[in-house]
């Protein structure tokens, strides 16, 4: 199916699925000696649509060949892969793609006997492991929203990031799921909400911003992600050691491997996770900096990583000013995963996760990547127009307001552009590196 034309028109700062008129955003800045926007080599789609970005009438690039919403797409893989393992949970549940999608659709079906439906929002709030998965899934399949929040964020802030998402429902750790006669929502559109992600790098008060995703955002997201990282069909296994209530571990991370009918392993409990990559013959692992370098010893000690082909390290904006020298980790790395090719992944929540990439082999101190996979790039600042300033991005992946607070959505987002925070240069070759502010 073809894309839907892009709605440029003005959007309510609140929830789905309403969309009355709301607050004129900033005017944005496109000209002048405080911008300079900076042209993408986008990399092509691996899911579909390869080569198909196209600008829009808002000047944003954007897939043109994108399923309707993420269930349509889920939903052909299981046909596709029925038997194919989907989700591993070392030490607990092994499910198929038939036997996840199953249990998913039956917990929608339980949700919608409790009245949950289009556009209502459901929270997800456990442990990483398949039962998260399911969760995740079945409010999806509901036609509801899911609202990630992490399992470790504490009783009061999780309260409050509940009530501020106006969760409708609850998933949490205890107790049964929803059963019900298996349901699935299929009228989704590219436009409507499909995850709610909480940040605390745009929260101006005590509790963090919610950032609003949709299903293009997110399959505009697993198409870079598939495409940038070359993730073939074959069965491609992903130790995600990432947390699934991050837009790192769910968005670039667990639906590109879905995309590809690949398997997720998820090892919340493992004792050795070298051990691991030795029995659930591992070819994909995927962390941050810090815990890959937390890992390095036990790595080290049992050898066991040569069957691994990619190593992908999520580089969020604290990730990297908390590892600002990857050289020593790059190099370990490729010692102990000779064969593996090494990316890493930089973005914020309001970009899905994504925004630049650089592989390793070669990367240079400081380099946080190039825009990929529809990303733009522009600088804001009075030394823009000599490559120095804040970083500025838009595309089909990034968000284009937070949930329900119209003041941070003025604050961060200017017409089509997301304003980062983070102070950058950029070369001639279009490279961004970390700069200190100011």
């Amino acid at each position: 199916m073809g894309q839907s034309e892009p709605d440029t028109t003005a959007r309510s700062e609140g929830g789905a699925p309403e969309r009355g008129p709301g607050p004129e955003a900033r005017v944005p800045i496109t000209s002048g000696p405080e911008f300079r926007a900076f042209r993408s080599s986008p990399v092509g789609s691996g899911v579909r649509g390869c080569g198909q970005l196209r600008r829009g009438p808002d000047g944003v690039l954007r897939y043109g060949d994108l399923h309707p919403a993420l269930t349509e797409l889920l939903d052909l893989r299981v046909h596709s892969f029925t038997n194919r393992e989907a989700v591993v949970e070392v030490g607990g549940p092994r499910l198929t793609y038939r036997e996840l999608w199953h249990s998913a659709s039956r917990i929608a079906g339980g949700l919608q006997g409790h009245g949950i439906g289009y556009g209502d929002r459901v929270a997800v709030h456990m442990p990483t492991g398949a039962r998260w998965v399911q969760a995740f899934l079945g409010a999806l399949l509901s036609g509801a929203v899911p609202v990630l929040i992490p399992d470790g964020l504490g009783a009061d802030l999780t309260a409050r990031v509940i009530a501020d998402s106006r969760a409708d429902f609850v998933l949490g750790p205890d107790g049964p799921l929803p059963d019900s006669t298996a349901y699935i929502d299929d009228g989704a559109a590219l436009g409507d909400p499909a995850l709610l992600c909480y940040t605390g790098a745009a929260a101006r008060g005590p509790v963090p911003a919610g950032v609003e995703l949709t299903n293009e955002n997110l399959l505009s997201a697993v198409s870079s992600m598939v495409g940038a990282l070359g993730l073939p069909a074959d069965g491609v296994r992903n130790l995600v050691l990432l947390p699934l209530a991050h837009a790192s571990g769910c968005v670039d991370q667990l639906l590109p491997t879905f995309a590809v009918g690949g398997t997720v392993v998820l090892a919340p409990g493992a004792r050795s996770l070298a051990d691991v990559l030795v029995s659930e013959r591992i070819d994909t692992v995927s962390a941050t900096p810090r815990i890959f370098a937390d890992l390095l010893p036990a790595f080290a000690e049992r050898r066991s990583g040569a069957g691994v082909r990619r190593v992908s390290k999520a580089c969020h904006r604290s990730e990297r000013a908390a590892a600002p020298a990857s050289a020593p980790l790059t190099a370990a790395l490729r010692a102990l995963f000779p064969e593996a090719r090494q990316w890493s992944v930089w973005g914020a929540t309001e970009t899905s996760g994504i925004g630049l990439l650089v592989d390793d082999t070669d990367r240079t101190e400081a380099a946080l990547g190039f825009a990929f996979g529809g990303t733009e790039l522009a600088l804001s600042g009075p030394q823009a127009r000599q490559g120095r300033g804040e970083l500025l991005c838009r595309g089909p992946n990034v968000s284009r307001r937070y949930w329900n607070n119209p003041d941070a959505t003025f604050a961060r987002f200017s017409g089509t552009w997301f304003h980062t925070g983070d102070f950058v240069r950029i070369d001639t070759d279009g490279l961004v590196y970390a700069e200190p502010a100011g």
